[in-house]
């Protein structure tokens, strides 16, 4: 028997395809197995695509009956980024349903919109639905290493299977209550990714001896504390100006965050911190050291380390630019410092005013009456950049309750006590079902 949504993503859940960003993590094809199977058989064409063992995408479709017509592809990631059980107030794979939410890593990222797209797309095979432009569902590996082995292996290797017009991946629709009424966040557009190493040189010697030592992981420490205090001057982009001014904030909150001198300001005393880190990176150059290697024995005085870095950037920002800044952080520093991997992925945007933005908007008003969307922007990375460098119009939206407020939703990314509830699992599904038979009908 088939799998509602609530069941399905606690399934997923329980999968725990963990991916840490090495090759042999994620494990994605537990959960391509279990949505094989919730499809089979159902009226529609599915493949599955392996580029590494275990690390397994699937694609559905539903063909069309006008090949001119505009097709939609509904992206999903099945994999989830470790979650520490020490800090969690449950178990984070064990997918409790606990007073109608659903406690685990993935709930909301995206575990909720998988399971909601797949569900939507087994119930529209099922019920023979015969659009004129074809349907496709992308159950896809490795989002959260960047892709590599997921949607952009499917982009390079298998475009035609994925190709759309436009394109649904995570994650928007959290309402937003403001003095002009509910509004439900689209994202639209998305910050470009700079993972980078750093290697900082030392010289070794006896730890029992440290009088005068050069000790990379000293040196480490301060580089890390200059480039965690970076605090690049601020871009006011026409996406943000479009979403502060939609969600209609107090007269003189709405100048601070659209003034590039005030920003940095209004960020460090809003209440609100899930606004206030969203609004910061948002007009923000962003970097965060997240993983440090170093050492090899405690009486030895460690000759290098290895920094790892998550640099965020704005459109228009080039990988020399971040070169540059990192060198300049570094100062005295410079050159005891390698950069050994840098690569930029550029910021990506999708327009509004397209043909499914307004799709959107008459699904924000049947879920959420007298609701409009409005335009948000993604800080962090999603698989959106591989179909809109193909030209796909791509957007992030769900649907949700209005349960769990925006603020709180943006703490629990890759956070701890990461929860969903079903009411908004279920809005989800048949939204997607909804959207589907409206926009390709």
């Amino acid at each position: 028997m088939a799998m509602g949504v609530v069941d399905l993503t606690r399934q997923l859940i329980r999968n725990a395809c963990v991916n840490d960003g090495s090759a042999a993590s994620g494990n994605e094809a537990r959960n391509a197995e279990l949505l094989g199977s919730e499809l089979e058989g159902r009226g529609c064409d599915i493949q599955v695509y392996e580029p590494l063992p275990g690390r397994t995408s699937l694609v559905a479709r539903i063909d069309g009956t006008d090949p001119g017509a505009p097709a939609l592809c509904y992206l999903g990631h099945t994999d989830v980024v470790p979650a520490n059980p020490d800090t969690w107030t449950r178990d984070p794979f064990g997918a409790e349903l606990i007073d109608g939410e659903i406690w685990g890593r993935g709930a909301i990222d995206m575990l909720n919109l998988a399971a909601a797209m797949s569900v939507a797309f087994r119930r529209l095979a099922e019920s023979g639905f015969r659009p004129r432009g074809s349907l496709i569902l992308a159950a896809v590996a490795d989002e959260e290493a960047l892709g590599g082995h997921g949607a952009g292996w499917l982009a390079e290797h298998a475009a035609p299977d994925v190709a759309a017009d436009y394109v649904i991946t995570e994650t928007g629709g959290v309402p937003i209550d403001t003095p002009s009424g509910r509004r439900l966040p689209v994202i639209l557009s998305e910050k470009g990714n700079c993972w980078s190493r750093i290697r900082i040189h030392g010289a070794g010697g006896h730890g029992s001896m440290p009088l005068r030592t050069d000790n990379a992981i000293v040196t480490a420490a301060e580089l890390i504390r200059r480039l965690a205090a970076c605090r690049p001057a601020a871009t006011i982009s026409d996406s943000w100006r479009q979403c502060v001014e939609a969600m209609a904030m107090p007269a003189d909150l709405t100048a601070a965050l659209l003034d590039p001198g005030r920003i940095e300001e209004a960020c460090d005393t809003l209440a609100d911190l899930g606004l206030a880190r969203q609004a910061y990176s948002s007009t923000h150059l962003t970097i965060a050291p997240t993983i440090v290697h170093g050492g090899t024995k405690t009486n030895v005085i460690p000759d290098q380390v290895d920094l790892d870095l998550d640099i965020r950037t704005l459109p228009g920002q080039q990988e020399a630019d971040i070169r540059n800044l990192v060198v300049e952080l570094a100062g005295n520093l410079a050159d005891r410092i390698e950069i050994l991997a840098m690569r930029l992925d550029l910021a990506s945007e999708s327009p509004t005013g397209t043909p499914l933005w307004s799709a959107l908007d008459n699904m924000a008003s049947r879920f959420h009456p007298g609701s409009r969307v409005m335009p948000f922007l993604g800080v962090g990375a999603s698989d959106a950049r591989f179909f809109r460098r193909q030209g796909s119009v791509a957007y992030g939206f769900g649907m949700f309750s209005d349960r769990i407020g925006i603020g709180e939703y943006l703490t629990m990314y890759h956070g701890d006590d990461e929860r969903v509830d079903v009411a908004s699992l279920q809005m989800s599904a048949e939204m997607f079902e909804a959207l589907a038979r409206e926009f390709l009908s």
